[in-house]
C-alpha cells in the first residue's frame, strides 16, 4: 500500500511539470505565430533592408540593383522564409522569458544569479555578430562575387572579344546566402557566452583553454573557410574576430575562476592546488613504502 502511495506522490510533481511545460510552450508558440503574422505584413521592407549590401555593391559599379523571381512560387516562399525568421527573432524575448519561467523555480538563488546574465548576453552577442556580418562581411563578399562580371550583357561584340558575364540574381538564392552569413556570424559570436557558461559550471578552465589554442586556431580556420566566400580578406577578418573572441573567453573564464576562489577562501572551503598535489605525492610515497 505504501509503495502505491509513493508512486502517486512521485507522479504528481511530474504531471505538474508537464502541465507547466505545455503552458510555456503554448505561450511561446502563440507569440511566435503573432510575430510571424506581423513580419509577413512587412516582409517587403525587411527584404529591401536585406538587399542594401548587394544594391550598394552594384551601384558602386554603375549597375542597377535588380533581383529576379526564377520560379513562379519563389516570391511566396521568400515571404514565408522572412516571416519565419523575423517572427522567431521578434518573439525570442518572450520565448526566452517562458523558458526562464519554467527553469527558474528549480534553481537556487545563486544559480539564478549565475545563469541570468548568460541568458541576456546570448541574444546581445548574436545581434552583434549579425550586425558585423551585415555591415562588414556582406559588402566585402558581394564585391568579391561581382568582380567576376565582364563586358555588358546585350552589347554586340566581335568574334575576338570576350563573352559578357552579368549578374541576374535570384531572390531566393540571395536570401539564402544572406541568411547563411548572418546566422553563421551570429552563432560564432556565441563563443564567449558558451565558454564562460562552461567555465561557470567548471567544465572548462582558463589553463585548459590556453593549452588548446593551437587546436582552436585550426577549428576557427575551418569555420572561416566554410562560412565565408573564397575571399582571403573575409576569411582573415572572420578568423581575427573569432580568435579574438576566444582570447576574450579565456580572460572571462579566468575572471570567473578568481571570483570563485575568492568566495571559497572567504567561506574557508578553498583548497590550494599545490597543497592538493603535495598531499597526493605523500599518499603515493606511503603506498610505495607499504
Amino acid at each position: 500500500m505504501s509503495d502505491n502511495n509513493e508512486i502517486e506522490e512521485s507522479s504528481a510533481p511530474l504531471i505538474e511539470h508537464l502541465a507547466e511545460l505545455r503552458t510555456r510552450i503554448l505561450y511561446s508558440l502563440g507569440a511566435f505565430i503573432v510575430a510571424m503574422v506581423v513580419c509577413y505584413t512587412v516582409w517587403n521592407p525587411i527584404f529591401n533592408f536585406l538587399t542594401r549590401p548587394v544594391c550598394s555593391a552594384l551601384e558602386s559599379r554603375g549597375e542597377q540593383c535588380g533581383l529576379y523571381l526564377i520560379k513562379l512560387q519563389e516570391g511566396f516562399f521568400v515571404a514565408i522564409n522572412i516571416s519565419f525568421l523575423g517572427g522567431f527573432a521578434l518573439a525570442f524575448p518572450i520565448i526566452a522569458y517562458q523558458m526562464w519561467r519554467f527553469v527558474a523555480p528549480g534553481l537556487y538563488r545563486n544559480e539564478k544569479n549565475a545563469f541570468l546574465p548568460f541568458l541576456i548576453a546570448s541574444p546581445v552577442m548574436f545581434f552583434l555578430g549579425a550586425a558585423f556580418a551585415y555591415y562588414i562581411i556582406l559588402p566585402l563578399a558581394f564585391n568579391f562575387f561581382l568582380g567576376f562580371q565582364q563586358g555588358e550583357i546585350g552589347a554586340t561584340s566581335g568574334a575576338n572579344e570576350m563573352a559578357a558575364i552579368g549578374f541576374q540574381g535570384s531572390v531566393q538564392e540571395y536570401l539564402n546566402l544572406t541568411i547563411k552569413f548572418v546566422m553563421a556570424f551570429g552563432i560564432c559570436f556565441q563563443l564567449p557566452v558558451l565558454l564562460s557558461l562552461m567555465g561557470k559550471a567548471g567544465l572548462v578552465s582558463s589553463e585548459g583553454l590556453g593549452n588548446m589554442r593551437k587546436y582552436a586556431v585550426v577549428a576557427i580556420l575551418v569555420v572561416a573557410a566554410i562560412a565565408t566566400p573564397p575571399d582571403v580578406i573575409s576569411q582573415v577578418i572572420l578568423f581575427t574576430v573569432v580568435y579574438g573572441l576566444y582570447e576574450i573567453s579565456i580572460q572571462l573564464v579566468k575572471r570567473i575562476e578568481k571570483t570563485r576562489e575568492a568566495r571559497m577562501r572567504a567561506e574557508g572551503t578553498w583548497i590550494d592546488p599545490d597543497e592538493w598535489d603535495d598531499d597526493e605525492d605523500e599518499e603515493d610515497e606511503k603506498d610505495g613504502k607499504a
